[in-house]
């Protein structure tokens, strides 16, 4: 009986196989390593060329060329291969953005073990601390959805509100649990050294914001042209507006926070955004450490003396007072950090930067 002929190139492959060895052509292509991801929740019509929403400026300016198909997610990636640096588009809402940072960071096209995060996103803002157009670093995301609520027409006498923790007997019982989703913490020194590296940078004043800002006769920080300040955020799927809501948002974060958050900005999505990347920190995918969370105010979160809540927030459906500054300061103070950290990647590659960085 004949022996079986195997040829040189035949016995070579199995053998590279074997040994975990086979030729790189046989292989999925190694990861593209992301250095800085701008996390995005809505455009308003295209990605270029027309009127703006938050995703524009980044793709236009950062030159945010190489499209990667996202049929998963609400919007296709994009990326300067060059630089490094990848914006998403999440969509609105806390199960879009959950979904979208989750879908992105099990994405096997992309390493995201080193890269930084950057959520760029206007949001309404208390007429208390800040004006349209500032922009407020959060160092606490405080969730206004995970509760208890009881209409307030059948709340007890002696309750300020229907709405209350979980696993708690009234409106903000000291004899909470510990936060379940309810208040995420940023890395604080990241977040002291991006408000410290940003905070003196003048942020354009465009044409009408005065005219709204002076409207704020009882809110002083309302009226000061915008600036750059630190301030938490509360993420709640109801676009809330009035100065009774307004009351409660600053009492949720303080409740949440016990005393150390300062409500300033409104939106949705972070504190999905950021519980989507906790989970990926503990399979080694993203380093949670390294996320950063910017509001800019295009609206006010109450309206100004003599305007009712109902008449202010028709009003705001029209457009946003602040929305092109609000854009323009989220650009050009998330650029400074951008570019401070890629302009030092050989050392922020591998180590977050701390406020003793700019001493």
């Amino acid at each position: 009986m004949n022996s079986p002929r195997f040829s040189v190139a035949v016995i070579l492959s199995l053998f590279l196989l074997l040994a975990g060895c086979a030729p790189q052509s046989a292989k999925e292509p190694a990861p593209i390593p992301v250095k800085f991801v701008v996390v995005t929740m809505f455009e308003i019509g295209e990605d270029e060329g027309d009127k703006a929403g938050e995703f524009q400026l980044w793709k236009e300016r950062q030159k945010l060329t190489k499209k990667f198909p996202f049929p998963n997610s609400f919007h296709d990636i994009y990326m300067n291969e060059e630089t490094g640096v990848l914006a998403i588009v999440t969509g609105i809402g806390t199960a879009y953005s959950t979904s979208a940072t989750m879908a992105l960071g099990m994405d096997p096209r992309f390493d995201l073990s080193k890269a930084y995060w950057l959520v760029a996103g206007i949001a309404g803002i208390d007429p208390e601390d800040a004006s349209i157009g500032s922009a407020a670093w959060a160092e606490y995301l405080v969730d206004g959805d995970l509760a208890h609520e009881i209409d307030a027409r059948e709340i007890p006498a002696d309750w300020e509100t229907g709405y209350f923790a979980r696993h708690t007997k009234k409106p903000y019982d000291p004899n909470k649990p510990e936060p379940t989703g309810e208040m995420l913490r940023l890395n604080p020194e990241l977040t002291e050294w991006a408000y410290q590296l940003t905070k003196d940078i003048s942020l354009p004043d465009l044409p009408g914001l005065a005219d709204t800002r002076a409207l704020y006769t009882e809110h002083p920080n309302a009226q000061k042209p915008p600036f750059v300040l630190k301030g938490d955020q509360l993420a709640a799927m109801t676009f809330w507006h009035g100065a009774i809501m307004n009351d409660w948002a600053n009492k949720w974060v303080d409740y949440w926070s016990e005393g150390k958050g300062e409500f300033v900005t409104s939106a949705m999505e972070d504190t999905g955004t950021f519980l989507s990347l906790s989970f990926l920190h503990n399979i080694g995918k993203v380093d949670k450490n390294r996320v950063m969370v910017l509001r800019t105010g295009s609206n006010y979160t109450m309206p100004p003396p003599g305007v009712t809540a109902a008449e202010s927030l028709l009003a705001e459906n029209e457009g946003y007072a602040g929305l092109d500054a609000s854009l323009e300061s989220a650009y050009i103070v998330g650029t400074a950090v951008l570019d401070k950290i890629l302009g030092n990647w050989d050392v922020y590659k591998d180590k977050v930067p701390t406020p003793a960085d700019l001493q």
